[in-house]
């Protein structure tokens, strides 16, 4: 039997397939899905953690006391992550280790589009890249035994399109998962191995290059790199969603699929390229396998003809290939290009109801400098809040604007960051300004939720993945016991509160912490009546447009609120200069201002 499973799905059925009991994750778009799924197997223990580098140790704990693990994040977790994956590289482990690790071309949710198959071999681990579905619950499992073979962790790279796509997959329900099966293991005590002081890390640099080697020996004879020949007019090496794209723009070549990308099978590629006239590489991002060949003294063609950024489609590399003349597309048969009617436009903005934006709204009023961080509410950059003015990476909005501070600029500043982040990467940062003397007034958007990547609990939730109830970590306790004298908590429906607590923070000569506390709408459901707006009363001013919300639309002399959309939190209500706006009063039905 088959049943269609996404790119994450299929990985976590793998996993749970393969025997792995332990799980860690912080949730990341396009990985998040990975996790979540595999939590709902029987026998197995996930959790999100409250940063990768936290995931991926706990995974390495897990293995090295004999267990099989699984650890998920995006591309720019890895970043996060890499101390772990160095000093795991060089230790070894004893149970299988598998780190999902899902590149982002084209940026659908991300701050850059870094290829991480450089990271493979930066940290001298191999790397496998699935096509479909099927591939990446198979190639789970082909991971883990490389890892327990070779004593390496092993990461399997997908991207946005594998990820989230969907193709069948061969269901194996009769096969009892291997962790039901598995004993307790015993942890086995070698320091000489898992100590990494330089002594022994000298001893270990030899094993980690000695492994390499047998690695790429068994990438030449792997079923998962084969060759499917076609035409000997051109060849073409691909792997992951490009090998899809270039099979259905080029039918009749012939192919090279390397679901093993790292360390590639040399002897493998010469004699492929012995049997074709003319060598292609297809890969998104990096010119990583290309290079590989140029380095070999291949002639070979890859970058000159496919873009070095964004997402690939059929289209475009279609329009590619027939540009440099490999594809007549005139002649061309191939093409499955279904026209599709043009999206409207969405243009990026808070959701109805959010507390983030009533908070950007006093801070653009206050004219206050917004150094800021990823979360959903990063869209208070945009108009017509345009209330952030800097935004990097998680966690760097309290660092940053600890910089900003010591740089002594005269501008009054904020640091903005949601209770997620806070948790990822925020807390160092709040611990530096208040030890290095600082005068930063952190804001944590606390919606007690992880929003952006839909809803996932956090150490501020007092919920596990698994749902059990556990210690909810107050954030404005922990800036209390760490020092800080400065911290409010608030609501961000409040306005005159919320901009008279801010302006006592940022005119304080003391480091402080806001903690702007209400529940992600969407999350908890919460909805009200729709307020109104007296045409009569309305003089048109736009003044509750400045919110960006999407209900309000200017209409010819007034504005409007669409009831369907609007969640009723007010916050147009309190802004109205004119008091043209009225609440609908739930209770008793009347309108009253």
């Amino acid at each position: 039997m088959r049943k269609l499973m996404s790119g994450n799905e299929a990985i976590a059925y793998g996993a749970y397939l393969s025997g792995v009991k332990v799980g860690s994750a912080y949730p990341g778009t396009p990985s998040t899905e990975v996790m979540d799924n595999f939590s709902r197997y029987p026998g197995v223990y996930a959790e999100w953690a409250p940063n990768e580098k936290v995931a991926l140790d706990v995974g390495i704990g897990a293995a090295y006391a004999g267990s099989r693990a699984m650890v998920a994040m995006k591309h720019v977790g890895l970043n996060v992550a890499a101390d772990a994956l160095f000093y795991s590289s060089y230790t070894g482990l004893n149970g299988g280790l598998i780190i999902i690790n899902a590149d982002d071309p084209g940026m659908h949710s991300s701050q850059n589009e870094q290829d991480n198959r450089v990271y493979a071999k930066f940290a001298k681990v191999p790397m496998l890249e699935p096509a479909d579905s099927e591939d990446a619950k198979t190639f789970v499992k082909v991971a883990l035994e490389l890892s327990e073979t070779f004593d390496t962790p092993v990461i399997l790279r997908t991207t946005t399109r594998i990820s989230h796509s969907k193709s069948s997959v061969e269901l194996e329900d009769s096969a009892a998962p291997a962790s039901e099966k598995s004993t307790s293991p015993a942890y086995n005590r070698d320091p000489g191995k898992f100590v990494m002081v330089p002594a022994n890390a000298r001893r270990r640099h030899p094993v980690v290059e000695d492994r390499l080697a047998k690695l790429a020996a068994y990438a030449e004879t792997a079923e998962i790199n084969r060759i499917e020949m076609g035409k000997e007019q051109l060849g073409i090496i691909a792997g992951g969603i490009a090998y899809q794209y270039a099979r259905e723009v080029f039918p009749d070549a012939s192919f090279l699929k390397l679901g093993m990308v790292y360390p590639l099978p040399q002897e493998l590629i010469r004699s492929f390229a012995a049997k074709v006239k003319v060598l292609l590489v297809v890969e998104e991002l990096e010119p990583f396998i290309e290079e590989h060949i140029r380095l070999m003294g291949i002639p070979v063609k890859g970058k000159g003809v496919f873009p070095i950024t964004g997402e690939f489609s059929p289209h475009l590399v279609r329009e590619c290939a027939a540009k440099a003349g490999l594809i007549n597309m005139e002649q061309d048969n191939s093409s499955t290009t279904v026209s599709q009617p043009e999206l409207p436009v969405r243009p990026p903005m808070l959701c109805p109801g959010c507390g983030h934006r009533g908070v950007f709204h006093t801070l653009s009023k206050l004219d206050v400098l917004v150094l800021g961080d990823i979360g959903c509410y990063t869209l208070g950059a945009a108009p017509p809040l345009s209330a952030m003015h800097t935004c990097g990476c998680m966690g760097a909005s309290i660092g940053v604007a600890h910089g900003v501070d010591k740089a002594g600029v005269s501008d009054r500043s904020v640091a903005i960051i949601g209770d997620s982040t806070f948790f990822h990467t925020g807390i160092t940062p709040l611990i530096n300004v208040l030890y290095n003397q600082g005068t930063t007034t952190t804001i944590v958007l606390d919606n007690r939720v992880t929003a952006m990547t839909g809803h996932q609990v956090n150490p501020g939730t007092g919920l596990t993945l698994q749902n059990k109830e556990t210690r909810e970590i107050n954030i404005s306790g922990l800036a209390k016991s760490i020092g800080y004298e400065m911290v409010d908590e608030v609501s961000p429906y409040d306005l005159d509160k919320l901009s008279s607590v801010i302006e006592k923070h940022i005119n304080s000569s003391l480091p402080s912490l806001i903690s702007v506390k209400h529940p992600c709408v969407l999350n908890v459901k919460e909805k009200h009546p729709a307020p109104v707006v007296d045409q009569d009363i309305c003089v048109n001013c736009g003044t509750c447009l400045e919110l960006g919300c999407s209900p309000l639309t200017q209409e010819e002399d007034h504005v409007s609120i669409n009831p369907l959309l609007c969640n009723g939190c007010g916050l147009c209500v309190q802004v109205c200069p004119a008091e043209a706006i009225l609440v609908n009063d739930d209770n008793n039905g009347k309108e009253r201002r």
